[in-house]
């Protein structure tokens, strides 16, 4: 009695076997699988350079809060309620000095002087700079740093000295002390020159002089137009509700508070709207180079009939052929999306340096960019695949 063979089972192809397969279909059109490639980079790079460069700035606005603290409290004068400008008391700086939880406190004035650099310029290009009194404790209390030179002290004070404020200094070209400029009709010698000042940004285009010789000098009224506040971390909130009617206990109304450190969060929200609109641009990209992967790879499947109804032929199945073209498809995508993340991080980097920010790329960023690309992919490669596997074997060999 003659036992029939049992039929011969099609070859198992290993994880190894399928990545090599797949891969030598990319190596032999390298041109082709680098413009696909470039596709699915640009679009990864775009969003992974998006979430980097966001995540940095927050975390350079994180940093400088730190540095300069996010319990400066400010208090100006409003309007009245006839619309007219209001003023708040000679006295304010000493009520809201008695608060309790408020470490120090400290104001300027607006004198209504200009400053030029010299006596020749015609008195309406004033740049934007104001003339401001200032009290000798101002850079404690709003963490200024000079950068040159000294602080108005209670001698110095006296005298027609001055100091500037980083954009008032560019803009008159005085880059170190002991130059004059023509402060309210009369020379002044400047003595310090402020840094950039993120908390209190009206100091950067501003020409401190002393409270004193601003009232001697310029007709100051003694009238503070800004009063900064330093509280207890754990008093602010307490502190704020308070410093309106503190300042100004006639008029509680006719008082502006705020709180610097806000105005930041707010433009760093603002910058987040914007992140979210170039992640948008980035999606699209991304799917506009899957959208060239899946060309790729039926052009693919067009061209390499002859050798899929050749290997049909030798026995492999139609599940072997679509897991070599998916394989592919996702090589392709994989090396876009690694490519991409590089160059996102490059940018980022760049970008961060430029702007000496740190460079903070969150891992998820890099993690999600390479999923994205396998998703991508996958769908791409899917129908190209299963058109590749139905192929019959004399059918595509017959067409080749």
């Amino acid at each position: 009695m003659t036992v029939a063979a049992a039929p011969p089972r099609p070859a198992r192809l290993s994880p190894a076997d399928v990545l090599r397969v797949g891969g030598s279909g990319l190596r032999s059109r390298p041109m082709r699988v680098f413009l696909s490639a470039l596709g699915i980079a640009i679009g990864i790079a775009a969003m992974t350079g998006v979430v980097g460069i966001s995540t940095s700035s927050t975390e350079e606005l994180n940093r400088r809060l730190d540095e300069l603290g996010t319990n400066l409290l400010t208090v100006s004068p409003g309007t009245s309620f006839t619309g007219e400008a209001a003023h708040l008391p000679a006295e304010s700086v000493e009520m809201v000095g008695a608060l309790d939880g408020v470490t120090s406190v400290s104001a300027v004035g607006l004198t209504g002087a200009k400053v030029y650099r010299n006596d020749h310029i015609p008195v309406q290009q004033t740049s934007g700079l104001g003339v401001y009194a200032a009290r000798t404790d101002l850079p404690r209390t709003v963490g200024g740093e000079l950068v040159a030179g000294g602080w108005l002290n209670s001698a110095g004070g006296r005298y027609p000295t001055v100091v500037l404020g980083s954009r008032a200094a560019a803009e008159l070209g005085v880059y170190e002390p002991g130059a004059q400029v023509w402060l309210g009709g009369r020379w002044f010698t400047v003595v310090g020159l402020l840094g950039a000042n993120a908390l209190a940004p009206e100091l950067d285009s501003a020409a401190l002089v002393g409270w004193r010789a601003a009232t001697e000098e310029l007709g100051f009224d003694g009238y503070p137009t800004t009063v900064y506040t330093r509280a207890e971390p754990d008093a602010v909130t307490g502190t704020q509700q308070l410093l309106g009617a503190t300042a100004n206990p006639e008029n509680p109304g006719e008082t502006q508070v705020s709180r610097p450190s806000d105005a930041l969060a707010a433009k760093e929200a603002t910058d987040d709207a914007l992140s979210g609109l170039l992640l948008g641009l980035g999606a699209v990209a991304l799917l506009v180079g899957g959208v060239g992967v899946a060309n790729t790879m039926v052009i693919s499947v067009l061209e390499r009939r002859a050798e899929i109804g050749l290997r049909r032929s030798l026995g492999a199945t139609r599940g072997q052929i679509r897991t070599q073209f998916l394989c592919e498809s996702l090589l392709l995508s994989a090396l876009g999306g690694a490519g991409g993340v590089v160059l996102g991080i490059g940018v980022t980097a760049g970008y961060a340096a430029y702007q000496g920010w740190p460079t903070v790329v969150p891992p998820w960023a890099m993690a999600g960019g390479l999923a994205a690309t396998l998703v991508i992919g996958g769908l791409a490669g899917f129908y190209p695949a299963l058109r590749a596997a139905r192929l019959p074997p004399t059918e595509a060999l017959a067409a080749a």
